[in-house]
């Protein structure tokens, strides 16, 4: 990151995620968040895993956020070394409190500009609600205190944007749908786009109509380009706390479990149930009208073809497997070019045997 223009006290940075040390009281002011090997002077940096020790004995951070049990492996080390339980959930807070400080630098900065907003009389905007140039607000929709709608989002009618809430550039929110507190979305993103639903006829295909709408919990972060699916007759559900990397297809009628992780390109088919604090991996598939129990994990390029009801960690594709049976049968798969010469040889000397 780039260095603040006003530097900001450790002390200050702990003391609002109610950590109290005396080890931050006389360390000179910090002005930017760096990795062990980027780091300055300046910068505070973290270790929170031994195999990084190296990189922080040679790092120049000024400041070293390490873990007790860490601490004797470390000395001497040019940094201040200042000890906190779960370093790397620490800078990730402080990493949120130097973010809010830079944006009320730049609000102080640069007051927007008139801009050209298409409020709907009956919308309500809370009266500190950040709107930026050509944002829409539809009839009967909802944005909330705090909440910042950057340019040209477009937001439909009876919608509900939570307070804190943040919007991108160009995302649209069509209409009924609703997301909960300090929502974060990216550009590019839909929320509320029909189901993919039609019904063979005669003569072609017949649209269904997509009645429901889309729930979003609240603390949740939408990458960019991704599409929620409204419901048919019932809602899209996202719980609260879920984080869902970019270019994610979420279908109509899916539900995803509170703090669940989606990583890039997962595609979710209609109907399908995940649960609560499921991690899936890039580019997996879920096939629809099928649920996935709580604490489950899937690895990048797996097909789910059928429900899960066990907790654990499953890969593969042809078909979904547990991962230990799947890494087995990773290693026979691996072996079958030796096999299949040892049994030719087998072949040969048998068939030599049978004809003298």
């Amino acid at each position: 990151m780039k260095p603040l223009q006003t530097p900001f006290a450790l002390q200050q940075a702990l003391h609002a995620q109610g950590i109290v040390t005396s080890q931050a009281d006389a360390l000179s002011p910090l002005n930017r968040l760096a990795s062990l090997e980027q780091a300055d002077g300046q910068s505070l940096a973290f270790l929170s895993d031994r195999r990084y020790l190296r990189q922080a004995q040679r790092s120049a951070a000024g400041v070293i956020l390490i873990p007790q049990n860490l601490l004797a492996d470390l000395q001497p080390c040019s940094a201040h070394l200042v000890v906190v339980d779960q370093p790397y959930q620490v800078f990730a807070r402080i990493s949120q409190w130097v973010a809010a400080l830079i944006e009320t630098q730049r609000q102080a900065q640069h007051a927007p500009a008139a801009a050209a907003l298409a409020i709907h009389p009956q919308a309500r905007i809370a009266p500190d609600a950040w709107l930026g140039p050509g944002v829409v607000v539809g009839a009967g929709s909802h944005v909330g205190a705090g909440a910042r709608l950057e340019a040209h989002c477009v937001i439909g009618r009876d919608c509900h944007i939570g307070a804190g809430s943040r919007l991108y550039p160009h995302v649209v929110v069509y209409d009924d749908c609703s997301m909960g507190d300090r929502a974060i979305v990216h550009s590019g993103t839909v929320i509320g786009s029909d189901g993919f639903g039609f019904a063979r006829g005669a003569d072609g295909w017949i649209k269904i109509a997509q009645l429901g709408a889309v729930r979003i919990g609240d603390d949740v972060e939408i990458g960019s380009n991704c599409s929620i699916d409204r419901g048919t007759l019932e809602d899209t559900v996202i719980e609260d706390g879920c984080k869902l990397d970019n270019l994610i297809q979420v279908a109509h009628n899916v539900q995803i479990g509170a703090q669940s992780v989606l990583a890039a390109c997962v595609g979710i088919a209609g109907s399908a149930r995940l649960g609560r604090r499921c991690l899936v991996g890039g580019s997996v598939g879920i096939l629809g009208h099928l649920s996935i129990c709580d604490d489950v994990t899937i690895t990048p390029m797996s097909l789910v073809m059928s429900g899960i009801d066990k907790p654990g960690v499953y890969s593969g594709s042809s078909p979904l497997m547990a991962h230990r049976d799947w890494e087995k049968s990773a290693a026979i798969q691996r072996s079958l070019p030796e096999w299949r010469a040892r049994l030719r040889a087998l072949e040969s000397l048998s068939k030599n045997k049978s004809n003298p």
